[in-house]
């Protein structure tokens, strides 16, 4: 190997150790590694930089926006609702989540799949007390399995199918014929990620932490006569359970019913009040037919959507100690409305417009997000902090979300639009229509998972361009020896080597050549050879910086180097065996 090669190869043996070995963002490690590279002169700032305008990276930046939509408007969490359910253990949850995460994945590609479930994940996780860094990891490795399904699955498999269709030794490859190898793959690694994920992976983001804070809110809501809870039992409604959060009574036509059971039948007008912390209460505000119960919620100026939550504490000076809220005029003098009030950590009772306040009581705000810059240093509260990321969804908005995320997912799927095209279209209806806001569509984008994928792309470029990634290969495959089954797992290895050090594409076009001629020189059928690259260059569980659905969800799952490692190397391991050994009966040598 050239001087280049050698440079480049330690670059990333210390950008892996790195990741695996410190705490230090894989965003910040990537791009470190690349500007090594850079000052060394294998690569020119443009050849580093490639990566972020690479398509891969502005689709999965794009696709942030149509998530945006579909989070704003409330649709993700009917969604979540209606196919995930409510789960009452950790392995109960992957069994409900990793069928249909994979049933997506084998029509629609990887990305939009993983970023639209990402949130819908976190928030289902949170809600029934799952830790999210349990559900995350397999969210990703079920959407890689089930992209080796059809050959539209993943993007790999469009690679490698148009390198087969120029070379007179590979075969035309069928729409579901690489199934033969990807669904035995699909089911055995569903069924290790079940049974063993709950145990590999820690539980790191809990839904309700001991950081939480210990203030405990009491809050009416309305039932709504829009006839989304109207007529459905408190259980069916999902208002059962809630991780820090309980219903508390209902009030109906001046009836106080206590102790409600999970079987009672909501009725529209129903007054319904909820005892926890705040975190846990700001949910309520996700819940199609669900209102808050303050009538001067609605008497506020400006749409609910663009209000948020906060907490302001109220000081000695305030003009409304010892006064009601109602009679102090608070939403007039503020334009704010009161949700809910805790003094001490501790709820108190009877309606918000009642309660006289006291000094140091802490206030639960529904205002504009003026109210925060207005009076964070004002002399009448002591402390006012956001929510951040609370607002109330605009619910009458998710059904237009949703027909625009299935017409992104037909145009790419059975139009064959481009990705990037289809998302480009998605995201910009998303604004059009107000399902999300500019403001709320960029806070949604995660900046570090895309400087991270471009960075790890950058890196790919210079393993490629120096020689180091050729020489691997060609090292490798001479150590397999001279046997088929011997040289089909040397392959098999050595692209999921490849393609956990550069992009996938990338790793399978390399490996294509080197397959070939491997088949020549043995004289065997090039056939399983192909269907191995297919598999083994989308198969990446054994480190983030592998595949990006990998990246997307290393930071909302709190994720470690070493947490790849230990559930992903034995899910590589069971994929290659089985891989390499239903591949020759199907296709024989």
């Amino acid at each position: 190997m050239t001087l280049d090669a050698w440079l480049t190869l330690a670059v990333v043996i210390g950008v892996l150790v790195a990741l695996a070995a410190t705490r230090i963002g894989p965003d910040l490690v990537l791009m470190g590694g690349l500007t090594l590279l850079m000052l060394a002169g294998v690569v020119t700032p443009a050849e580093a930089l490639t990566g972020f305008a690479s398509p891969a990276l502005v689709t999965v930046g794009v696709l942030y926006v149509v998530v945006s939509g579909v989070t704003e408007t409330g649709a993700a969490h009917a969604l979540a609702q209606r196919f995930l359910g409510r789960p009452t253990s950790e392995r109960r949850a992957l069994s409900r989540l990793l069928p249909w995460v994979s049933g997506l994945s084998a029509f629609l590609n990887n990305t939009p799949v993983v970023a639209m479930l990402v949130p819908v994940v976190q928030d289902w996780g949170r809600r029934h007390g799952l830790a999210p860094s349990r559900l995350l990891i397999p969210l990703s490795y079920a959407a890689i399995l089930g992209g080796g399904c059809t050959l539209i699955g993943a993007s790999t498999n469009l690679v490698v199918s148009g390198l087969a269709a120029t070379e007179p030794a590979a075969p035309a490859i069928g729409f579901f014929e690489i199934a033969w190898v990807g669904l035995p793959a699909l089911l055995l690694g569903t069924a290790y990620l079940i049974l063993f994920a709950p145990r590999l992976l820690p539980a790191r983001g809990s839904p309700i932490s001991g950081a939480e804070s210990p203030k405990e809110y009491a809050v009416e809501m309305l039932v709504s006569a829009d006839g989304a809870l109207a007529g459905r039992s408190i259980e069916e409604a999902g208002l059962r359970n809630l991780p820090g959060l309980y219903l508390a009574e209902i009030e109906r036509n001046g009836d106080i019913l206590a102790a409600v059971g999970p079987l009672e039948r909501l009725q529209s007008g129903d007054r319904l009040i909820f005892v926890g912390c705040v975190a846990s209460v700001a949910d309520l505000y996700k819940i199609r037919g669900l209102t808050p119960a303050p009538d001067q919620v609605f008497k506020l100026s400006g749409p609910r959507h663009d209000r948020v939550l906060a907490e302001a504490v109220v000081s000695f000076e305030s003009p409304f100690v010892g006064r009601t809220l109602r009679a102090a005029r608070f939403r007039t003098r503020y334009q704010a409305v009161v949700i809910a009030v805790t003094r001490g950590g501790k709820r108190l009772p009877g309606k918000v417009g009642d309660i006289v306040t006291a000094a140091g009581d802490t206030l639960l705000i529904e205002a504009r997000p003026a109210f925060l810059e207005r009076y964070r240093d004002s002399r009448d509260f002591l402390l006012v902090s956001p929510r951040d990321g609370v607002s109330p969804p605009r619910h009458e908005r998710g059904g237009i979300a949703l027909m625009i995320l299935l017409g992104m997912v037909l145009a790419a799927a059975a139009a064959g639009a481009p990705m990037l095209l289809a998302a480009l279209v998605a995201a910009g209806l998303m604004l059009i229509t107000r399902c999300t806001s500019p403001g709320k569509a960029r806070r949604q984008i995660d900046w570090p998972v895309l400087i991270t994928i471009g960075a790890a792309i950058g890196l790919g470029q210079a393993l490629e361009q120096s020689g180091a990634a050729q020489a691997i290969a060609e090292a490798w495959i001479g150590l397999a020896g001279g046997g088929p089954w011997m040289a089909l797992l040397a392959i098999y290895l050595l692209t999921n080597l490849m393609t956990e050090m550069i992009t996938n594409n990338a790793a399978a076009v390399l490996m294509f050549s080197i397959a070939k001629a491997a088949a020549a020189g043995l004289e065997v059928s090039f056939t399983p050879f192909v269907f191995v690259i297919m598999m083994a260059a989308s198969a990446s569980f054994a480190t983030p910086i592998g595949y990006q659905t990998n990246l997307m969800v290393y930071g909302p799952g709190g994720y470690r180097f070493s947490d790849y490692l230990r559930i992903g190397v034995p899910l590589n391991l069971l994929v290659a065996a089985s891989t390499v050994t239903i591949a020759p009966l199907i296709w024989p040598f």
